[in-house]
C-alpha cells in the first residue's frame, strides 16, 4: 500500500486514510472491520476494472501452477479413451472378450466384449470417482488442495498396476474403481483451486482448462491405440496401459513446490500464510495497482459475508436456503454435459465402426474428434473474449447439439446399398458435433460450477455436481452399448433421436434456471443468490455487496494478528 502521513506524523495506509466515516464513527479509532470493508472495496474495484492482458502480467505464476495441477485431468481422460475405444480394438477383445456365436452355435471368428461388461468397465470409473468426489468433500477442505493431490497421486501410481497385470476383465473392473478414486478427487479439486488462484478477468479460462486437458488425454490415448494397431500380442493393450505410470510422479513433485490457495488459508484463518501464498501466485508489475492486503481483505469480507448467510460448511447445508438452488444449478449444469449426448460422441470409433468404416478410419475420425475437443477449448475462450456470456454460450450450444443430433438420427434412413457414404456422413456430423459442443456446454460447464457455487461450500457443491454427472453417466453408459451393440438394441443412427429429445429438455431447464455469472465477483454473485434473482435477470441486475453488513466478529477474529502487527510497527516507525 502507498504511505501516507496523518496529522499526528503516524504513518498510516491508504485504507486507512480512506476510511474516514467508519472511523469517525469509532471515536477516532480505525476498526479491522472498517479496514476490511475499504481493502475490499479497493480489491474488488481493482479485480473488475482489471484486463485479461493485465491479468496475465500480475498473475503468471497462478497460471503455471493452475495449469499444472489440472494437468492431472489429463490421466483420466487417457484412461477413459482407452477403455471405451478398446471396444474396437481386437486385440483386446480377444483377450478379455467372448467370440461371437451364429445361429447354429459355432464361433464365427469375431470377438466381443459383452456389453454387460462394456458397461460395467466404463461405469467402474465412475463408481471409484463417485467415492473420491465425497471423500475430497472433506479431505481437500480439512488438509489442503497440495496434499490432498499429492496423495491421490501416490495412490493412483499403485493402482494403475492392476491394469498392467490384468489376466481377467473382473481385474479391469477393479483396477477402474480403485483408480476413480484419486481421478474423483482431481475432477473438482482442479477446478476449484484454478477459480481462486486467479481475478475475475481470468476466472473462466482457467477454469475451463480443465476442458482442455480432458480433450488432451483423450488424443493421446487414441494416438497410442492406433500406433498399436499392428500388434497381435498382449503389449498391444498393455503398452497403453503402463504409459499411464509417466504422469503422477512427475505432477507429484511440480505440485509440492506449488503455493496453498489463498482463499482456502482464508477459510482456515491463516492470513499471513494467505499473503504469502498470493505473493508466490503474482508478479510485481506497475502497470496494475495491485494490493496484496486489499485482495486478502476482499477473501476475508467475502468468507465474512457467506458465514452470515450459509451457517455451516458440510454436505447439510449445500441443500439449505439459497444454497439450495446454486446446488441445485451446479448439478444440472454438470449433469446436462451426459443428456445432452456426450455419451453418445463417447463411443465414435465403436459407433463408426458399426456404421461401416474400417477399423483404422474409425479411429482416424475418433482422433480428429479428440483434437476437435482441444481446439473446441480454445474457440471458447475466443468466444469468451468477444464479450459472450457463459449462459450464452451454454444456451446456444445446446440448440446446434440439438439440430446436428436429429440429423444424425435420419441419417440412419440411409439405404443399405449406401451405407458407407452414411457412415461418412455420420462421422462427419460427429466431428460437428464434438467442435459445437466442446466450444460451448463441453467447456464453459467447467467455469459455471466453479462461479456458481459459494466459496464456503464449492468443494462440496462441485463433488455434489459431479456426483450427478457420474449418476447421469451410468445411466447412459449402461444404454449407450445396448443401443449401438449389434447383439443387442442395434439402433445405431437412430439412438440420435433419443439423445436429441433428451438434448430438448437440456435446452428448456437451461433458458429457465442457468444464470450469467460473468464479470461477477464471487460476494456478487453471493448476493444475487440471496436475493433470489431470476436466471435471466443476472446480468442486468445492480447489487451492491458493500452495502450488507457482514459478520464483524469473523473479520475481527480473522484480523487480530494483522491488527497487532500493524500498531507494533506503527509504535516502531513513530520511535524512530
Amino acid at each position: 500500500m502507498t504511505p501516507s502521513m496523518a496529522s499526528d506524523d503516524q504513518p498510516t495506509t491508504s485504507s486507512q486514510a480512506a476510511a474516514g466515516p467508519e472511523s469517525e464513527k469509532n471515536g477516532g479509532h480505525y476498526t479491522a472491520a472498517s479496514r476490511v470493508l475499504h481493502g475490499a472495496r479497493m480489491a474488488t474495484e481493482q479485480e473488475q476494472s482489471m484486463t485479461l492482458l493485465q491479468g496475465i502480467k500480475l498473475y503468471p505464476k497462478a497460471i503455471a501452477w493452475s495449469l499444472l495441477i489440472s494437468t492431472c485431468i489429463v490421466m483420466e481422460g487417457y484412461d477413459i479413451c482407452l477403455v471405451n475405444n478398446f471396444y474396437a480394438f481386437p486385440q483386446f477383445n480377444r483377450k478379455y472378450g467372448e467370440e461371437l456365436l451364429d445361429e447354429a452355435g459355432r464361433g464365427i471368428g469375431h470377438w466381443e466384449v459383452p456389453a454387460p461388461w462394456q458397461a460395467g468397465l466404463s461405469n467402474g470409473a465412475m463408481v471409484g470417482e463417485l467415492i473420491g468426489l465425497l471423500i475430497n468433500g472433506w479431505v481437500s477442505e480439512r488438509f489442503g488442495y497440495r496434499w490432498t493431490v499429492i496423495v491421490s497421486l501416490m495412490v493412483l501410481n499403485g493402482w494403475i498396476a492392476l491394469f498392467f497385470t490384468a489376466q481377467n476383465v473382473q481385474t479391469l473392473l477393479a483396477a477402474e474403481i480403485l483408480c476413480g478414486v484419486p481421478w474423483g478427487i482431481f475432477q473438482t479439486l482442479c477446478i476449484t483451486y484454478a477459480s481462486e488462484v486467479c481475478p475475475v478477468a481470468m476466472r473462466g479460462y482457467l477454469t475451463t482448462y480443465v476442458n482442455f486437458c480432458w480433450g488432451l488425454g483423450q488424443l493421446i490415448g487414441i494416438g497410442v491405440i492406433m500406433s498399436m494397431l499392428d500388434r497381435q500380442d498382449e503389449w498391444a493393450y498393455r503398452i497403453p496401459y503402463a504409459l499411464q505410470w509417466m504422469w503422477p510422479l512427475p505432477l507429484a513433485l511440480g505440485i509440492f513446490f506449488a503455493p496453498e490457495s489463498p482463499w482456502w488459508l482464508v477459510r482456515r484463518g491463516k492470513l499471513d500464510e494467505a499473503k504469502t501464498a498470493l505473493l508466490r501466485l503474482t508478479s510485481l508489475n506497475r502497470e496494475v495497482d495491485f494490493d496484496a492486503d486489499d485482495t486478502i481483505d476482499m477473501m476475508v469480507h467475502t468468507t465474512a459475508l457467506e458465514e452470515k448467510t450459509t451457517a455451516g460448511a458440510s454436505y447439510w447445508d449445500c441443500f439449505k436456503g439459497h444454497d439450495l438452488r446454486r446446488t441445485e444449478i451446479v448439478c444440472m449444469v454438470w449433469a446436462i454435459q451426459n443428456l445432452s449426448g456426450n455419451s453418445f460422441s463417447n463411443y465414435s470409433t465403436y459407433f463408426l465402426k458399426q456404421a461401416g468404416l474400417g477399423e483404422r478410419q474409425a479411429y482416424g475420425f475418433a482422433l480428429g474428434q479428440y483434437g476437435i475437443n482441444m481446439v473446441g477449448v480454445f474457440s471458447a475462450w475466443f468466444l469468451m473474449s468477444r464479450g459472450i456470456g457463459r449462459r450464452s454460450l451454454y444456451l446456444y450450444g445446446l440448440c446446434g447439439l440439438f439440430v446436428m443430433l436429429m440429423i444424425l438420427g435420419f441419417l440412419g434412413l440411409v439405404p443399405e446399398e449406401q451405407r458407407r457414404e452414411g457412415a461418412i456422413a455420420t462421422g462427419s456430423i460427429m466431428l460437428g458435433w464434438a467442435l459445437t459442443y466442446q466450444s460451448t456446454v463441453g467447456t464453459v460447464c467447467y467455469s459455471l460450477v466453479s462461479e456458481i457455487s459459494t466459496r464456503r461450500l464449492q468443494i462440496k457443491t462441485v463433488a455434489l455436481g459431479r456426483v450427478l454427472y457420474i449418476i447421469v453417466g451410468i445411466i447412459t453408459s449402461v444404454l449407450t452399448p445396448y443401443m449401438l451393440n449389434p447383439g443387442a438394441w442395434d439402433w445405431a443412427n437412430y439412438a440420435g433421436f433419443f439423445w436429441g429429445g433428451s438434448c430438448f429438455l437440456c435446452i428448456v431447464y437451461t433458458y429457465f434456471r442457468v444464470p450469467e455469472p460473468t464479470g461477477r465477483s464471487f460476494a456478487e454473485l453471493d448476493l444475487l443468490f440471496q436475493k433470489g434473482v431470476s436466471a435471466r435477470k443476472f446480468a442486468s441486475t445492480k447489487v451492491d455487496v458493500f452495502e450488507d453488513e457482514i459478520n464483524d466478529g469473523l473479520v475481527d477474529r480473522l484480523q487480530a494478528r494483522r491488527v497487532t502487527e500493524d500498531e507494533k510497527t506503527a509504535g516502531e516507525n513513530k520511535l524512530a
